[in-house]
């Protein structure tokens, strides 16, 4: 049986930044990959999707060894535009201080895959693609045993899942140390959206190469919203998140909702919220004007993927297992997929298990990103059942407060008694998760 030091499944963003940085402590690390094509990659590689785009805080956040190279960049921006119904505002600071010198980037997501891929192979680590993992057996005390579809075996003394919201191996992997019942919170279907994204070529005169795009009331769900968002010369990326399962019966006040029709009688395809999009805020133009850009993207042009959206859980670090990134719920439909919280976990995960210090991980990574999962659980709860006119008056207030697109303490008075109210909410809910509340899943519940 082959035996290495440290196991990863999974080899996006999170599992090559734990191998990466196991390798640099000098363990024998092995990234287990599956692999799927992209039109825009050579050769099998991670089930990569285009994130939104890097914050410039989120650079920091990440804590890589070594700058992200230019050729992984696309485009540079100097801010945000968030549209109600009627209501917008654009932000041009996010009020944290970072060193990267712009308000953030947006990035090729197979190209930061395979960049990392090289980092984590030039350091050491070993990065099998195409071989998918048919069971895995715990032990913490010889060694956890990892088949492969072609019945290989490997044995490993810590085990990193780095498996994506799907969780397709994870949730296995947990029922060994908690009830099923417990784990019914991460099914795919109860703790994910739904993004779907268009690669389009845009008339330039439509084309804003330095501002990312948010429409929210615009469709219902919880944290639902649409978005287009720069890349390299004339092509935006145009999709959106929306829930699983979602029934239309329930959708109050659905003439708000400015991407839905009178005889829609289920929630509109991907596919057909883009294209409504399009209609609606380019009126003078044809969907043909919008052509799509078929070599980019997973296939077509077009590619879907989950997003979770649940709140964060703990590792059983006692069994000598990590999860991180968006198998452990760290990322979020506010993060558009959260690469840096991904990274960052990825990175304390191998660092720790490379140095035989796994137990410090569920602490380690709360120290390094817990406020940040903080903000965004809080800020989830708070939208929880808005409507158009919420978000409207919203934008409205949060809009007083600025000026020439950054946060002025001397305007908070403009900010108004619905704005006031939205506030002490986001406060209060920030306040229930203090003390790590926001893990729904703690250490202390694994049986070990």
């Amino acid at each position: 049986m082959e035996r290495i030091d440290v196991a990863v499944v999974g080899g996006g963003p999170a599992g090559t930044a734990a191998a990466w940085t196991a390798a640099r402590q000098g363990a024998d690390a092995v990234v287990f990959e599956k692999g799927v094509p992209r039109a825009d990659r050579e050769g099998p590689g991670p089930d990569s999707t285009d994130a939104a785009g890097m914050l410039d805080y989120w650079v920091d956040l990440m804590d890589l060894p070594e700058a992200i190279p230019d050729e992984v960049i696309l485009r540079d921006l100097d801010g945000a535009t968030f549209a109600g119904p009627n209501e917008r505002m654009t932000i041009r600071d996010t009020g944290v201080d970072a060193s990267y010198p712009e308000f953030g980037f947006t990035f090729h997501r197979a190209r930061f895959d395979d960049w990392l891929r090289g980092r984590a192979e030039s350091a050491g680590a070993g990065y099998r693609v195409g071989t998918a993992i048919k069971d895995v057996a715990i032990d913490p005390r010889d060694g956890h045993t990892l088949t492969l579809r072609d019945g290989h075996e490997i044995e490993a003394e810590y085990l990193i899942l780095a498996d994506g919201p799907q969780r397709t191996i994870t949730r296995g992997v947990l029922s060994e140390f908690v009830a099923e019942q417990r784990l019914e919170d991460l099914a795919s279907n109860r703790a994910n959206h739904i993004a779907y994204q268009e690669y389009r070529e845009f008339p330039s005169e439509l084309f804003d190469d330095n501002h990312i795009k948010f429409w929210w009331g615009a469709m219902p769900g919880h944290t639902a919203y649409p978005w287009v968002f720069p890349n390299d010369g004339t092509v935006a990326r145009v999709g959106l998140t929306m829930p699983i399962g979602l029934d239309l019966d329930d959708v109050k006040n659905r003439e708000a909702y400015r991407l839905l029709r009178p005889d829609d009688t289920t929630v509109p395809s991907g596919k057909e919220y883009v294209q409504r999009l399009l209609e609606t805020e380019y009126p003078d133009y044809d969907l043909e004007d919008f052509p799509l850009v078929e070599d980019r993207g997973k296939r077509g042009g077009v590619e879907s993927y989950p997003i979770s959206s649940t709140r964060p859980i703990d590792s059983p670090v006692g069994a000598n297992v990590a999860i991180v990134g968006g198998a452990m719920g760290a990322t979020s439909a506010f993060h558009e997929g959260g690469d840096h919280v991904a990274v960052r976990t990825g990175k304390i995960a191998g660092a720790l298990a490379g140095a035989g210090a796994l137990g410090a991980y569920n602490r380690e990574w709360k120290r390094a990103i817990g406020e940040e999962v903080r903000r965004n659980v809080a800020m989830a709860d708070v939208v929880r059942g808005f409507e158009p006119d919420d978000w409207d008056r919203t934008f409205r207030s949060i809009g007083r407060m600025l000026k020439d697109g950054r946060y002025s303490t001397y305007r908070t008075p403009l900010l108004g008694s619905g704005g006031f109210s939205v506030f002490t909410r986001y406060q209060r809910a920030k306040l229930g998760y203090r003390n790590g509340g926001y893990v729904q899943l703690t250490e202390s519940e694994y049986a070990i």
